[in-house]
């Protein structure tokens, strides 16, 4: 933890009391993150998780509404196709790969690497369990000292430990840095079904390590299996991975998607509007989903076809001359996604099924149509191009173009 007495923790302080909500910049918890793509896992194994996980927020919101009677190294795990983080549990700290995470907010480990209790650990005697669609677990709560670089240490934060056999869906990681709302917690304790359980970001905040509950994230395009690519930073935002300022949008009220990192928006190809309804921002999947009618006027407007081979849409290098940008109007800004960034890069196309010749477009089909209260999901290759920033703070998301948004690597 940072001295309280340190000039850093006084500014960060005197900012976070301020009239109105203000930008945290250069939080001192701030790490690289690195993705890396593992060429046995194709992308229709990709593109099935990523849907099962889609299917499993719409019902986590429904069953939801039910009820209502600082930065760390990451990589993309090619197991689960998702970005992974490191971090350490216990005091001497273990090593521990998380899936970062921001449409759950439950933080467990034991899908591998087995927790190693120390003097730290303290058994809560609960039980602790969730859903992923593409994946679950069960476990006993503990809290636990909760590292994220040398000397930067949360005290008594609350963890899952699971176990191999009681972890589904999970080879090759550890399991979940949960970075969602913290009601998203409530009814993962087995016999409390109103708790909520803190989260590390919470924590982080409430420890005063960080002045306030914010998340940025920045992901840079990839174009190959592995490269330093990114990062998480807790408490504020870091300057140099955007360009211009970071404009904010309220979280949404509608339900569903207000459980979530929940935004209102507009999608337009081009001059034409195609949806105008509420979506959740998500670096759990990779791919941009749109409800199902939305999906068929962008097939259709692109010309483009299904791909049994990896299930994305296909277009020929004439269409993709022909492409417009598809436009996101979400608060009084727009993200332009080019051309470019609406396709799979090209020089990855065979490590996930497809032709090395082909030209693969990354917006996929939500599998309901439109009206349900989460009609987009913007996954990480739409962060891929946008800086993006989650403020519970002040209940909001922001955006920023950064110096790949208009790139051509893909």
């Amino acid at each position: 933890m940072f001295p309280p007495t340190s000039l850093l923790t006084t500014l960060l302080l005197a900012l976070s009391i301020a009239a109105s909500p203000v930008e945290v910049r250069n939080s001192p918890v701030t790490l690289p993150i690195v993705r890396k793509l593992n060429v046995s896992d194709g992308t229709i194994n990709l593109l099935k998780r990523d849907k099962s996980y889609v299917v499993a927020i719409q019902e986590r919101s429904f069953s939801a509404l039910d009820r209502r009677d600082d930065s760390v190294p990451v990589t993309n795990d090619a197991a689960v196709g998702s970005y992974i983080v490191q971090v350490g549990i216990g005091r001497p700290a273990t090593t521990y790969n998380l899936v970062v995470d921001t449409s759950s907010s439950n933080t467990w480990i034991g899908a591998s690497t087995p927790y190693v209790k120390t003097s730290t650990s303290v058994n809560t005697g609960q039980l602790v369990s969730f859903g992923y669609g593409s994946g679950a677990f069960f476990g006993t709560e503990y809290t636990d000292a909760f590292t994220l670089s040398d000397g930067l240490i949360i005290t008594d934060q609350s963890i899952g430990v699971s176990s191999p056999s009681m972890a589904f869906g999970f080879a090759g990681v550890d399991g979940i840095l949960g970075l969602g709302p913290v009601a998203l917690t409530e009814g993962t304790l087995n016999n409390q079904p109103v708790t909520q359980i803190p989260t590390v970001t919470e924590n982080l905040y409430n420890q005063n390590i960080i002045s306030q509950n914010v998340v940025g994230i920045s992901f840079d395009p990839i174009t190959s299996l592995t490269g330093t690519n990114g990062e998480l930073t807790f408490g504020g935002t870091n300057p140099a991975k955007y360009t211009g300022s970071i404009a904010y949008t309220p979280i949404t009220a509608t339900f569903p998607a207000t459980f979530y990192a929940g935004i209102n928006g507009s999608i337009t190809y081009g001059t034409t509007t195609l949806l105008s309804a509420a979506g959740i921002v998500n670096t759990r999947t990779a791919l941009i989903y749109v409800a199902t009618d939305v999906f068929t006027e962008y097939q259709s407007a692109t010309c483009s076809t299904l791909d049994e081979a990896t299930g994305l849409l296909r277009i020929t290098s004439t269409q993709y001359s022909a492409l417009k940008n598809l436009n996101f109007e979400i608060g009084s800004s727009t993200y332009a996604l080019t051309p470019n960034g609406q396709i799979w890069p090209r020089s990855l196309n065979t490590y996930i099924g497809g032709s090395s010749s082909a030209i693969y477009l990354i917006i996929n089909d939500i599998g309901l149509p439109s009206g349900q209260g989460i009609d987009f999901i913007l996954g990480y290759t739409f962060l891929e191009r946008f800086y993006s920033v989650f403020d519970t703070t002040n209940s909001r998301v922001g955006f920023a173009t950064t110096k790949y948004t208009n790139a051509t690597t893909n």
